[in-house]
């Protein structure tokens, strides 16, 4: 019999690849000649590198970067399994955790380490790029990313103007032949499930801005200020880009991207390229995912139901293993073979987290006994 074990991080508890090695181990106590796989998975967010790394196999790079508040930091990027692919987390060197609470404000942050990771895999031969947007403490545009790639931003006085939020609107001048001349050669796929454009209303501004410290006031010129940096780069290239789907995500870095030729697609998508899931869900008798908690927004095109349309599509079975189970979780019945939620005695949120490994065990030992009782 063959499983495959794919699910998502339990946010604050566990991530995507300790789930599903936590649900592998009790899988084995119970069915020790199963062949199991664990395919974790993301969305682009949180977990994105080291699903990546662990389902091909492939290697960590540490090294030093600019932080999002523009001091040095320790972070990493990744290469996959094939040797070739280069896999950025921005959330890892300019996400919204590294930023304190009371030193957020999208006016001075920064993407420019994210251009700098970049740039040090361009110069070990890596040409090929999966980027991760989730999670950004950011609202530059992908500014910074450009000057560290390159490319030269100037306000009316012809001076270079600083790689944060606040010189959106100062700029003037936009030069992209400066752009490192390897970048040409490259290809960037850029994981978002943002569809948001990059100004107005519905843009990066008005929409994350507050969440990442904002004030109303900061919001509507930093929207104005990224219409201006906008147009001015859209002048340059020749090229319209600002109402791409996408554009906005973190913090109008998608846009920046698009500017690079990227392609933004689904972030469960890329990294079920990547692994291979679907060739190893066509060949499985069961699949098995989750998520932190599971209810009637898991049908709106979370991880666990891309999981299951993908095994269906397959005509094979899932199962949902979830920390809990909330509103209209009646719903997920239509789509899944059966769902399980983990707690097994009345708790507190945090005795629930403290106890999330020990309950996703116990619960997947009673899975893995009734699969067997099935299969005889």
């Amino acid at each position: 019999m063959k499983i495959v074990i794919a699910p998502d991080s339990y946010k604050g508890s566990l991530s995507a690849k300790e789930v599903g090695l936590t649900i592998q181990e009790a899988f084995q106590l119970e069915m020790p000649n199963a062949s199991i796989q664990v395919i974790p998975m993301a969305d682009g967010g949180e977990g994105t590198l080291e699903t990546l790394l662990f389902s091909t196999k492939g290697t960590k790079v540490a090294t030093t970067a600019t932080g999002p508040l523009g001091d040095a930091v320790a972070t990493s990027y990744g290469i996959l399994g094939d040797g070739e692919t280069a896999v950025i987390e921005m959330a890892l060197i300019a996400g919204l955790p590294m930023v304190p609470e009371n030193k957020r404000n999208p006016f001075l942050t920064t993407t420019f380490g994210v251009g700098e990771l970049i740039r040090e895999a361009v110069d070990t031969g890596l040409r090929k790029f999966i980027i991760g947007l989730g999670g950004s403490a950011t609202n530059d545009g992908g500014l910074g990313m450009l000057q560290a790639l390159g490319a030269t931003f100037h306000n009316q006085e012809g001076k270079p103007v600083l790689p944060v939020g606040a010189s959106l609107g100062q700029i003037a001048q936009v030069d992209f032949t400066t752009l490192h001349p390897k970048l040409k050669a490259c290809h960037f796929t850029v994981a978002s499930d943002v569809k948001n454009p990059l100004c107005g209303s519905n843009g990066a501004s008005f929409i994350y801005g507050p969440q990442k410290g904002a004030t109303q006031q900061q919001v509507f010129l930093l929207d104005k200020g990224m219409r201006n940096f906008a147009d001015v780069v859209e002048q340059h290239l020749q090229k319209k880009m600002q109402q791409v789907p996408g554009a906005g995500a973190a913090g109008g870095l998608g846009f920046a991207f698009l500017t690079l030729g990227a392609t933004i697609e689904p972030g469960a998508q890329i990294i079920a390229n990547a692994t291979g899931l679907e060739n190893s869900i066509s060949n499985a008798d069961w699949v098995v995912t989750g998520e932190g908690q599971s209810d009637y927004q898991t049908l709106f095109g979370k991880l666990p139901f891309f999981i299951a349309a993908l095994a269906r599509k397959n005509d094979i079975k899932t199962i949902l293993v979830s920390g809990a189970l909330g509103k209209g979780h009646e719903q997920l019945l239509d789509h899944f073979f059966s769902c399980h939620a983990i707690a097994n005695a009345p708790a507190t949120l945090a005795e629930a987290m403290a106890m999330t490994k020990v309950n996703l065990h116990f619960c997947s030992r009673n899975i893995a006994r009734l699969i067997s009782l099935k299969s005889q």
